[in-house]
């Protein structure tokens, strides 16, 4: 691995923070710690946003802290499954200040990323809490924010944790999907007699091994895991809601703007963000060509029910199954900022740039049009660029560590473009 673009980050070691405990009159609860910003979330826009607070004299565990409910450092990555190697990855946007090169494109994509994600932490010096799972996010005072003019002095935030409580001056949210796979609902489900599983719960092709596979959902992780389980299976059957678009050719900057602009309006209607593919389409790559010259991804509508034995369409045509894979994605993982009444009658969070508009002191990263890993770069960069104007300067600047080269991995060069 090697790591760039820090050139102007000066040496700088930060000495351990003594916390005091306060008391909270207004909550009637103990807070653990006061801080400027807690930061919820240590996958891309976390990290992202964690290193712009250091660089913008914000020090970790003083002025804002990370919190991550994952056991390990990875973010999402780290839950993919085994056989999604490094190389099958479609891309990846390298982390602020630190680039990636000279990863083995035959080990497991968690590993890489990983392994990467650790020496961001460590390297930057960002003291991510973990494991740590925020309940909820709430008014210290217990009444909603309703400031027009958006005045945070001496309002807090009260962020109630597994590890205690936290009083902040503003949040930035980065949970990210992971948590809230989306289960689509069909007459007959509780019927079936075979297994039905996530595809957030796929751990390779093995488990289907001699199976008849149904695989429901035109993304991604629906066809790159189709295509792993059918050579193993007995026989397996797609089925999408709307026929799949497949990309030919680059995806450039103009086209990634386009994308960007149909779900960025979809949140300043209010509305729940579309998923990428839905505005990306799939990108056609080799193994994708062989896999529909095949016949694999021979794509079916999407069935009426599910039965006893498998699945029917309303024109009364059956396919027996064994296992139905559901690879439907994710919903925003909110629950815990529900408290604050963030959401419009449409279902989503209205926004303007990465801040809530209900909330000025709230920021969701990794969030509609920059659910994407340059997407969360740049979300992590304006949503502190943003907070620096509403909760002022730093009170004192500090320095960030410069990261050290490290020794590149064996084999060919992965690459983490977008």
């Amino acid at each position: 691995m090697n790591y760039t673009g820090a050139r102007e980050i000066e040496t700088g070691v930060d000495a351990e923070v003594e916390v005091e405990v306060e008391v909270d009159a207004d909550a009637d609860a103990v807070v653990e710690a006061s801080v400027d910003v807690v930061v919820i979330g240590a996958g891309q826009a976390g990290l992202a946003a964690a290193f712009h607070l250091r660089r913008a004299g914000y020090a970790p565990d003083r002025d804002f802290v990370v919190l991550d409910h994952s056991p390990r450092p990875g973010g999402a990555w780290q839950f993919r499954w085994p056989t999604l190697t490094y190389a099958k990855v479609h891309g990846m946007h390298a982390l602020p200040g630190m680039e990636l090169t000279g990863a083995d494109p035959r080990r497991p994509s968690s590993e890489v990323i990983g392994a990467y994600f650790d020496r961001y932490e460590q390297a930057f010096g960002l003291r991510v809490h973990r494991p740590v799972s925020v309940t909820a996010v709430r008014e210290s005072g217990g009444a909603p924010w309703t400031d027009p003019v958006g005045d945070v002095e001496g309002r807090r935030l009260l962020v109630e944790t597994s590890e205690g409580n936290y009083a902040a001056r503003a949040l930035i949210n980065a949970t990210g999907t992971w948590d809230r796979p989306f289960w689509p609902r069909f007459p007959g489900q509780e019927t079936f007699g075979g297994r039905q599983l996530h595809s957030s719960s796929y751990d390779g092709p093995e488990g289907f091994r001699d199976a008849r596979v149904v695989v429901v959902g035109g993304g991604t992780s629906a066809v790159q895991q189709l295509m792993e389980i059918a050579p193993v299976a007995a026989a397996t059957t797609w089925v999408t809601r709307r026929p799949p678009v497949f990309r030919e050719g680059p995806f450039g900057a103009e086209q990634g703007r386009a994308a960007v602009a149909l779900v960025a309006e979809r949140v300043r209607q209010g509305l729940p963000p579309q998923s990428v593919v839905s505005v990306t389409g799939l990108p056609m790559t080799e193994a994708i060509r062989q896999a529909r010259e095949s016949g694999v991804l021979e794509r079916l509508p999407l069935f009426e029910r599910v039965t006893p034995t498998g699945v029917r369409w309303h024109d009364g045509r059956t396919v027996e199954a064994d296992v139905i894979l559901y690879a439907t994605g994710f919903r925003a993982a909110l629950d815990h900022l529900a408290p604050l009444h963030l959401r419009e009658p449409g279902g989503g969070i209205r926004m303007d740039g990465t801040r809530t508009l209900r909330d000025p002191r709230i920021h969701l990263v990794g969030y509609g049009p920059s659910a994407s890993t340059i997407g969360a770069n740049r979300a992590g960069r304006a949503a502190v660029g943003d907070l620096r104007r509403l909760l002022g300067t730093p009170p004192r600047p500090r320095a960030l560590p410069r990261p050290r080269p490290a020794r590149a991995e064996t084999g060919v060069v992965g690459s983490l473009a977008s």
